[in-house]
């Protein structure tokens, strides 16, 4: 079945894991064996001959640079004019791509239906481009408000205002506090261009305020349920709620700790955990149940988001593995509506009414 990705960070692999994304994932893990560097190396589950593999054809695709006050102990770049420029080379990235033929970038209704034409002309995937929707995860990188038109003019269709703990726009997780003046002047900038607002990674003081303020479509790319695991990187009911009200999507994500509860880094696995796909169900059939209906709901996976197979489902050895969904949710119950709308069909719709 045609898939949907909401949330993948192709270029972070590419350029900070130095990933060659057009080689598959068992080559990638091979190229890797001995380096520890980082503690997902030898375990990536993403590339691009993989996503063609299991007929994903369409992923909301990241930039992400961090900037960081001198008191902010997380890893990120001294002035937003760095982050920028880091987020420039992860641009970069995708148009070489598209020069390779790997790629090709969704802007608007027009771009979107010819490609989803291709995918479904009858002919083997193997040499399709994998379309892609440019999206920044955590806004610090945006130098002033008025660089998110140029930002626009190059493609960027969705941003997250914060990421992990605060940022110059918004707060993030584990963080506290509002957006601000210049969170809103941001969110008018957005609004103005009609650019997503994704929800994912607000904390809660920040989430209800850009709500507020905000007047355009909203998603959230890659979250799950703090009913099913209590941590603030998740959504309450009331927010999923506040999101199903907005016409929102949101897309289940299969990073562990945010799939069970007790995980501990670096000590839990997939398997003492019994963290498969079924489990992802889990979250996204309770979003269901608050919604009434299975229209809220798709998939954001965020895998080799920072971790690979050590912090996965065990049932999935790559991002092609995301064909076992389907059956999974008709085990649920769901219908056939139900299953192509959670595979692709609620991203797509979103994405007709929001570029309409």
């Amino acid at each position: 079945m045609f898939t949907i990705d909401a949330h993948l960070d192709l270029s972070m692999n590419a350029l900070e894991w130095n990933r060659d994304l057009r080689q598959p994932a068992g080559y990638l893990r091979e190229r890797e064996k001995g380096m520890t560097d980082k503690p997902d190396r030898g375990k990536a589950t993403v590339s691009l001959p993989d996503l063609r593999r299991g007929n994903i054809g369409l992923v909301v695709a990241t930039q992400i640079g961090r900037y960081v006050a001198p008191d902010n102990p997380l890893p990120g770049w001294h002035s937003p004019e760095q982050a920028w420029a880091q987020t420039q080379g992860q641009r970069i990235w995708y148009q070489m791509m598209e020069e390779a033929g790997e790629m090709v970038q969704i802007r608007d209704l027009a771009g979107l239906d010819k490609h989803l034409a291709r995918w479904h002309d009858g002919s083997p995937n193997d040499h399709k481009p994998v379309g892609y929707i440019l999206s920044l995860e955590g806004a610090d990188s945006i130098v002033t408000p008025a660089f998110v038109e140029r930002a626009y003019h190059d493609g960027l269709r969705a941003i997250g205002p914060a990421h992990y703990g605060p940022g110059r726009y918004a707060q993030g997780t584990d963080a506290t506090g509002f957006m601000g003046a210049a969170g809103h002047e941001l969110l008018h900038e957005m609004e103005r261009f009609n650019i997503i607002l994704d929800a994912t990674h607000l904390c809660d003081d920040s989430f209800w305020e850009a709500l507020d303020h905000f007047n355009g479509p909203v998603w959230a790319s890659h979250n799950n349920c703090r009913a099913l695991v209590n941590h603030n990187r998740q959504y309450s009911d009331e927010q999923i709620r506040a999101l199903i009200a907005r016409d929102a999507v949101i897309g289940g994500a299969l990073d562990a700790w945010m799939m069970v509860p007790g995980w501990v880094r670096g000590q839990s696995t997939p398997k003492s955990t019994n963290c498969n796909l079924a489990v992802m169900i889990d979250h996204l059939d309770h979003i269901c149940q608050l919604a009434g209906n299975a229209r809220h709901v798709g998939i954001g996976s965020d895998l080799d988001g920072a971790f690979g197979k050590e912090q996965c489902p065990y049932d999935l050895e790559t991002i092609a593995d995301l064909q076992k969904i389907p059956d999974l949710l008709r085990q649920r119950g769901y219908t056939e509506v139900d299953v192509a709308g959670i595979m692709h069909g609620n991203w797509l719709r979103f994405l007709r009414k929001a570029w309409a």
